[in-house]
């Protein structure tokens, strides 16, 4: 099955099958199809794509309603430790972390719906993320998480001397002080 699920409503890890011979390989990233006939209907309109050095954290970031966004998230170059924490009020996963190792090597993709704050460091030289929103950016409606927030306890993989963060990354909240604006859809 090309969805797996991982304990967190509606996070899930999308496994494209791959065909590989002696040139190489191939596969379909997404195939709206193949989305819609598990369930998954969304109509992504932005992509989004970084390239960062051994040692970034990039998050944890969201968007708040209206504009809030799904995201479908792959590495199409070296290895990340993908980060999300659910903030969905009413959830049976609030408040937790999922993360997950995305690579050019395992091809796993992470489905991240409306109601998490996301991010990710970089466990290679060099990695080239892209990944598919379903919502266009918005400055206003930025929010986050403090990466280091204790009670969220998160091992990003990456010794903290050699962690490379932006400012914005380093003022957020913690998850306890963050305002609430997203609640789990039946």
């Amino acid at each position: 099955m090309a969805f797996i699920e991982t304990g967190f409503p509606g996070l899930l890890i999308f496994e494209p099958r791959v065909f590989g011979d002696e040139r190489g390989y191939f596969f379909e990233s997404y195939n709206e199809a193949l989305f819609n006939k598990h369930g998954l209907q969304y109509k992504f309109v932005q992509d989004n794509q970084a390239r960062s050095v051994y040692g970034v954290v990039r998050g944890l970031h969201f968007q708040k309603p209206p504009f809030a966004q799904t995201k479908l998230i792959r590495s199409l170059e070296g290895s990340i430790l993908d980060v999300v924490v659910d903030c969905r009020t009413g959830s049976p996963s609030f408040g937790k972390v999922f993360s997950i190792e995305l690579s050019a090597e395992n091809k796993k993709q992470l489905l991240v719906p409306k109601g998490f704050a996301h991010g990710y460091s970089v466990l290679s030289e060099t990695a080239e993320v892209m990944y598919k929103c379903d919502e266009f950016y918005n400055k206003e409606s930025e929010g986050g998480v403090l990466f280091n927030d204790p009670a969220l306890n998160i091992d990003w993989q990456i010794p903290e001397d050699k962690m490379i963060l932006s400012d914005k990354d380093k003022l957020y909240p913690v998850f306890a002080d963050i305002e609430q604006v997203f609640t789990l859809a039946s």
